[in-house]
């Protein structure tokens, strides 16, 4: 499970990165500034979770379902809110908005509160 979660936090990264240059220079030409603002809360929320996926490897086993979940809702939450954000402008600024995407960002946002949540916790539980 560590690796799985090393390696997911090191592919979000990477995309991160990619999708940044991307939106800060091919974009621009396409894109509307809200669209673009919206894009890049994407990229910066997906990087943030990716170097804590990282690090959450390097600190925790990932053993106990408590870690397990928490490891979870920080990788599937960051798919689902950064990804939709990103389909979201897209295909906005093509004039063929994907509304079912609209949904899907606070269901991904949700998942990474419960992910805070859950590490929140963790500390509590090892601190009493």
């Amino acid at each position: 499970m560590v690796l799985i979660t090393q390696c997911i936090g090191a592919l979000y990264g990477l995309l991160a990165v990619i999708f940044g240059a991307f939106g800060a220079h091919a974009l621009k030409k396409i894109y509307s500034d809200g669209q673009l603002r919206s894009f890049e809360t994407g990229v910066k929320y997906q990087m943030y979770h990716a170097l804590l996926l990282i690090i959450l490897g390097f600190n925790f086993n990932l053993d106990n379902s408590l870690e397990k979940y928490m490891a979870y809702s920080f990788m599937l939450g960051t798919f689902l809110f950064s990804f939709s954000i990103y389909g979201l402008t897209f295909s906005s600024a093509k004039g063929k908005k994907l509304r079912f995407l609209g949904p899907i960002t606070p269901l991904g946002g949700l998942l990474l509160v419960i992910g805070w949540g859950l590490l929140f916790f963790s500390f509590i539980r090892n601190w009493v």
